[in-house]
């Protein structure tokens, strides 16, 4: 079934406002029903969890809920598997602390130089430990990545893989399942970083077969808010962060310090709601898997009339592929002008109600290993369901204004 766009962007207040939105990368808009569970469970809902009172009852059976309509989502076999914090940065970081002991000195660890900081820094930190970190590089001139590569780089001291699933420059989708069997032949574990993935496509972490997967709710139509999912046997060998009583066996708990914002949580769970709604309303994974399918439709649509014209001109360079291949490529969609500030482009089009944005989005390594780092950055155009071909025209008119 085509997108129902009049229906998506009802869903969105904010659309109502007539500004074209697309800086979606660094963050989406909110869902109404997000932002109505939150504000009911906060008027009605916001005690502790886990005492014998009715309201705390019906907290703790929200929260059990909320976790379990994620792991839907996710596609987790259990709703055990899935963590909450405050955002994928923080996750990361409470994910590299909680599995420290289990690094030895000159054990490897491989990030990569296309994956935003995120999933860089927590490993480089394993390297006070002894731990030895290697950087999987990206083809700078075709900005693609080399399984044979990695294969080479992986050995019987590797431990851990860290790659992005999505480029939040480059736009492509990365061979997770691929990638993870190379990883797991090899005895190691994968870790992968979701946020760039998760607002396009169906996550199934099972069919992709890795140990942990994260991303940010914020960036996925929801509250400023996270999720990590781990495999139950892997979470039950990390070690704790929460209070000496919360033993390794308390899953997920161990691994939430200070509990997580129960009112974000519930609000987050508004998310499945929208697409199981958006897919027919049956309330399983077919429901999910159909409205991202129709997602994904509308979005290349959306990708291709941009790339077309970015194509289509001698003075711009497209960092990332030039196609919108369902496959192959989200529209996250980042250029270079020739000879020009990418500062200037984004201020000229922010007079006319549209928001794109310049820099490096926090995937430094990459901008600057590519060379891209001077004249502010790249432009990046990060597109979403709710962004219209309408509007796509729009923004084009002002980058003609904005590129002379």
């Amino acid at each position: 079934m085509p997108l129902d766009v009049g229906f998506v962007r009802s869903q969105f207040p904010a659309l109502a406002e007539g500004f074209a939105y697309f800086d979606n990368a660094g963050g989406t808009l909110v869902l109404k029903t997000v932002a109505d569970r939150v504000h009911e469970y906060l008027l009605t809902t916001s005690v502790q969890t886990g005492a014998s009172y009715a309201h705390s009852q019906r907290a703790s059976a929200r929260l059990t809920a909320a976790r379990a309509r994620i792991a839907l989502l996710m596609g987790a076999r259990r709703p055990e598997e899935v963590v909450f914090g405050p955002s994928t940065t923080a996750l990361l970081q409470y994910l590299a602390r909680a599995m420290a002991y289990q690094f030895k000195p000159r054990d490897e660890v491989i990030v990569t130089r296309f994956d935003h900081e995120s999933n860089i820094g927590p490993w480089l930190g394993l390297e006070a430990l002894g731990v030895i970190v290697k950087f999987w590089e990206i083809d700078k001139e075709s900005f693609e990545i080399d399984l044979g590569a990695l294969e080479q780089l992986l050995s019987p001291r590797t431990r851990l893989v860290a790659v992005t699933h999505v480029s939040n420059i480059l736009g492509t989708i990365n061979p997770i399942a691929e990638i993870a069997r190379l990883v797991h032949a090899h005895g190691a574990k994968i870790v992968v970083d979701g946020v760039a993935y998760a607002p396009h496509r169906a996550i199934d972490v099972a069919a992709l077969d890795v140990d942990y997967y994260v991303f940010s709710f914020y960036k996925t139509y929801g509250p400023h808010f996270a999720v990590l999912y781990g495999k139950y046997d892997d979470l039950l060998a990390l070690d704790s962060l929460y209070h000496y009583f919360y033993g390794r066996d308390k899953v997920p708990g161990k691994l939430e310090p200070g509990n997580p914002c129960y009112e974000l949580a519930w609000g987050a769970a508004g998310i499945v709601d929208y697409f199981d709604a958006l897919g027919g309303g049956t309330g399983d994974r077919a429901a999910i898997e159909g409205a991202f399918t129709a997602v994904a439709t509308h979005e290349a649509a959306l990708g291709e009339k941009l790339l077309a014209y970015l194509r289509s001109r001698n003075d711009v360079r497209v960092i990332g592929r030039r196609d919108s291949d369902i496959q192959s490529r989200v529209p996250t969609i980042s250029f270079k002008a020739v000879g020009r500030d990418s500062v200037g482009i984004v201020t000229e089009t922010d007079k006319y109600s549209t928001g794109i944005r310049q820099g490096d989005f926090h995937a430094r390594r990459l901008v600057e290993s590519l060379g891209l780092a001077m004249s502010g950055g790249v432009v990046r155009v990060s597109m979403v369901h709710y962004n219209t071909l309408e509007e796509v025209d729009r923004l084009i008119g002002h980058l003609d204004r904005a590129l002379i």
